[in-house]
């Protein structure tokens, strides 16, 4: 099993990173929280998760081992994949979905694509209690939706990435650009983060 991978960034979008490490180049699905942990950096350590099926070998990479556990414990329940639990984890903070659960606050939970209420219910129980442990681990430093290195962009390219981004997440692309779109026309200062961050809540 792998632990981590560290090397250096080659490729980076909101969904994906590429790291080189010993002449091999590593394709890791990531969150938001750990696209904005990375940005900007050149030399990075990503710790993984390894999901092997028949047909498929995906690395998932985290910019700590916390963030990894709480995807680890989303897989755990019934229903959650691994495209699910990483849009989970994309749409809050690490410490907020502790907060989120830990609170039984399945309105929030519901509002994540893919996440009904029996599945939001799910969640709650099963991982009530294992939480607590995981959420006293965060530090609100280099956690969190959008780095505080993050630059402004122009319109145009954060409105690709967002969209890019919220495609390879598992939404239509018709349906992204048209909400990237408007949030852009309503902010057009917001960095690709925040851009994601508020198309998961209105997709």
């Amino acid at each position: 099993m792998i632990e981590y991978i560290k090397g250096e960034l080659t490729e980076l979008t909101p969904a994906t990173a590429v790291v080189e490490c010993a002449g091999v180049g590593y394709m890791l699905n990531i969150s938001l929280n750990a696209y904005s942990a990375i940005q900007g950096k050149k030399e990075i350590k990503l710790y993984v998760y390894e999901a092997i099926s028949e047909d498929a070998h995906i690395l998932y990479g985290f910019a700590d081992k916390h963030e990894r556990e709480l995807f680890m414990q989303l897989l755990s329940v019934s229903g959650v994949g691994g495209g699910t639990a990483r849009v989970i984890i994309s749409s809050f903070t690490p410490a907020e979905l502790c907060t989120v659960i830990s609170t039984g606050n399945e309105r929030l939970l519901k509002s994540v694509k893919g996440i009904g209420l029996k599945t939001a219910q799910r969640i709650i129980v099963d991982l009530k209690d294992k939480i607590g442990g995981i959420s006293g681990s965060y530090s609100p430093t280099g956690v969190g939706g959008v780095s505080q290195s993050a630059t402004a962009v122009p319109s145009a390219e954060v409105f690709d990435e967002a969209v890019s981004a919220l495609t390879m997440l598992g939404f239509q692309s018709a349906a992204s650009q048209k909400v990237v779109s408007a949030i852009l026309k309503e902010n057009p200062s917001l960095t690709v983060e925040q851009v994601i961050k508020e198309g998961l809540k209105r997709l």
